[in-house]
């Protein structure tokens, strides 16, 4: 029992890992999700039946009784599966909550993806958002015309602030910089992503990288509401 108990709660898990890490692509091991998910379903379930059936010494009242608790487990995953959407909005406001400026992905009502931005406590929205994989920390500002790296973030990114011109005058809080052009080959806030987005690196006297208009403005639409902003791809 403690066997089969382990193997068929990693069969569900695994699949259900899988179903959540590739629910974007549509497709798990070259199988539409909703098949892939109907098979592990199918294969824990015979596994389970198969097992009782074949087990000997056991009477028919516990083979029944281990049959219908593998039953609830395996629908449990369903569930869990089928309510995937829900429980990763569940799990983006919880990360929200606990790691500032996490973004909380979700589908609108046309089914476009938004990702809602909670204020800081500095009364600034935060971005965490992903640059050629590297997570970076960002402030919003809708006044900025580009999205702008510190040297740190973009040495994160995987730039190289020696090998940059920094010719770019740009103005900071601590006054005039100067900055170089890049092209982030990936920028991805939440469930929203952009494909080489060009943007600078300031030289100096940026505390915070910004999150400019250039990657707002490609947007179809941003409002805020009281402490949280909304972004619509």
């Amino acid at each position: 029992m403690n066997r089969l108990y382990w193997v068929v709660t990693a069969l569900l898990g695994g699949g259900l890992l899988l179903l959540l890490f590739n629910h974007s692509s549509g497709e798990t091991l070259g199988l539409n999700n909703d098949s892939f998910g109907q098979l592990i379903y199918a294969g824990a379930l015979a596994l389970v039946i198969g097992a009782g059936i074949l087990r000997r010494g056991t009477r028919l009242g516990d083979t029944l009784r281990s049959l219908a608790l593998w039953v609830l487990i395996v629908l449990a995953f369903v569930a869990g599966y089928q309510y995937r959407y829900e429980l990763q909005d569940i799990a983006s406001r919880v990360t929200a909550g606990l790691v500032p400026g996490s973004p909380m992905s979700a589908l609108d009502g046309n089914g476009r993806a938004t990702v809602t931005l909670d204020k800081l406590p500095n009364g600034h929205f935060g971005a965490r958002m992903q640059i050629n994989g590297a997570t970076i920390q960002a402030m919003v500002d809708t006044g900025a015309t580009s999205t702008v790296l510190t040297t740190a973030d973009a040495r994160k990114a995987g730039f190289d602030p020696a090998s940059l011109s920094f010719t770019i005058p740009v103005s900071t809080a601590n006054g005039i910089a100067h900055a170089a052009r890049i092209t982030a080959g990936s920028v991805q806030l939440g469930s929203i992503e952009r494909k080489n987005l060009p943007m600078l690196v300031a030289d100096q006297g940026l505390e915070q990288s910004l999150l400019g208009m250039n990657f707002i403005g490609s947007l179809s639409g941003f409002d805020v509401r009281g402490d949280r902003m909304i972004l619509r791809d």
